[in-house]
């Protein structure tokens, strides 16, 4: 009655995982997944999800990254592309190319791209916006 566990029984049922890189590992090549990310450490190479990925504030991409929704304290550089919401909190440091359904940048963060937004709205209707930014927030 009271043992079931909540976590293992919706893993069971085809739910979300979760993968942790922690702080001082490094991985180079390629990761794909359909579960969320926390990356704290470095990664050289692409990374492939469905799921959410959050990189905390010693957490560097370096490469690709093609996700649903991304959450930045620490950096990125390379190719970005999500189809949802890239979230970039004071202490993020973005440079290179960026697509988005939507943005939300906290003032301190660093934002060095070329960025095209995507989304239903009036955009959508007459193409993609683009725009070339390469700002510092504060």
């Amino acid at each position: 009655m009271f043992s079931d566990n909540k976590k293992e029984k919706s893993m069971a049922e085809g739910g979300s995982s979760q993968n942790l890189i922690a702080q001082g590992t490094k991985i180079v090549g390629d990761l794909t997944s359909e579960g969320d990310f926390r990356i704290d450490g470095t990664i050289e190479g692409n990374i492939k999800t469905t799921g959410k990925v959050v990189v905390g504030k010693s957490g560097l991409i370096s490469g690709t990254l093609d996700g649903t929704d991304a959450y930045f304290e620490g950096s990125f550089s390379g190719k970005l592309t999500l189809s949802g919401t890239l979230t970039l909190k004071s202490s993020a440091r973005i440079e290179g190319e960026v697509v988005s359904g939507k943005l939300a940048v906290e003032p301190g963060a660093t934002f060095n791209v070329t960025c095209s937004m995507k989304g239903t709205g009036i955009a959508s209707q007459h193409g993609q916006q683009k725009s070339k930014t390469e700002k510092t927030t504060k």
